[in-house]
């Protein structure tokens, strides 16, 4: 039976309109742990209470001997506070609503590489025998757009050609929950953009000598087969580029180091909120833990009080 509910709540929330499919996603793997749990235990126990605080109890303490994170438990119990709003929205579901605990965990410190390594990383030093191919104008231009905007790699995978104001240095993107915002991109990164649209274009022109049939899509960042790049691919390409640079990065490194660096560079923290498409500006607080811990860290190094022997 509650199998078919949180079916049903699934569907409502992709009806709703207001949730990425990712996100919904999410949800269900949260949850169907949890349905699977209660209905064997109410088979295995008929005469206990429904919403019994004990079952919530024992499903966290079977998650946690399982080595589930804490972050993911804190996960678990947000997805089913959802849930259960749902239920109390129901008629006949009420008696499955649990009282729900608080869980503490770490939010730790996002990785981000510091100024010099991104200066590095962008400055085309590199003598690698590809480097006016397509292929590489390609991956130097995604890991370009990523530090230049602080975009999510689902996001870098949505642009299309369109979607680049040039004259305004602008770009739309699409981000959860399909909410679209301008993100400004700088002069530097709409030439990277500018060299790569002519290896694109040039890409293109021996697709279509090869394929009489072959129609160009409209998304900016284009596979080996003229396709538009998934996200997975973009996360792969975008690590191994770096590694050959001799730096470890994700797409998600790359948005941290983009707002990091604005903190640092004394921006605001609300302007940074809006370009990276947060919905809660304590979402984007978590950077400035970042800038604290570089701060002790120097201070630790440098000052005579610090407790440091020099």
């Amino acid at each position: 039976m509650l199998k078919k509910v949180l079916t049903g709540y699934l569907k409502s929330l992709t009806t709703d309109g207001k949730y990425a499919a990712k996100t919904i996603e999410s949800y269900r793997r949260d949850l169907t742990p949890w349905i699977s749990f209660l209905e064997k235990k109410y088979e295995e126990l008929p005469s206990i209470t429904p919403n019994d605080p004990l079952l919530l109890r024992l499903f966290l303490r079977e998650r946690s001997e399982k080595s589930v994170s804490n972050r993911s438990l804190a996960r678990f119990l947000s997805s089913l506070s959802g849930f259960q709003r749902y239920l109390s929205r129901t008629p006949g579901l009420k008696k499955f609503i649990f009282k729900l605990p608080r869980m503490k965990f770490s939010t730790g410190i996002p990785n981000f590489l510091p100024q010099g390594e991104t200066s590095h990383l962008l400055s085309q030093s590199n003598t690698r025998p590809d480097k006016f191919g397509f292929f590489y104008r390609r991956d130097f231009t995604m890991i370009a757009l990523l530090y230049a905007t602080g975009l999510r790699r689902e996001e870098l995978a949505r642009i299309k050609l369109n979607d680049i104001d040039h004259k305004m240095g602008l770009i739309t993107v699409t981000g959860k929950g399909n909410k679209v915002r301008l993100v400004p991109v700088g002069k530097r990164t709409l030439e990277d953009i500018q060299h790569y649209l002519i290896s694109r274009e040039d890409f293109l022109q021996e697709k279509r000598t090869q394929q009489t049939t072959f129609s160009a899509p409209a998304e900016l960042f284009l596979n080996r087969y003229g396709r538009p790049l998934s996200v997975r691919s973009i996360d792969r390409l975008v690590k191994k580029y770096a590694r050959l640079e001799g730096i470890d990065l994700t797409p998600h490194t790359l948005r941290h180091s983009f707002a990091t660096h604005l903190l640092e560079n004394g921006a605001d923290l609300m302007l940074i909120k809006e370009i990276l498409g947060h919905s809660s500006l304590s979402t984007t607080q978590k950077y400035t833990h970042v800038t604290v811990e570089t701060i002790k860290k120097a201070y630790q190094k440098a000052h005579p009080r610090s407790g440091n022997k020099f």
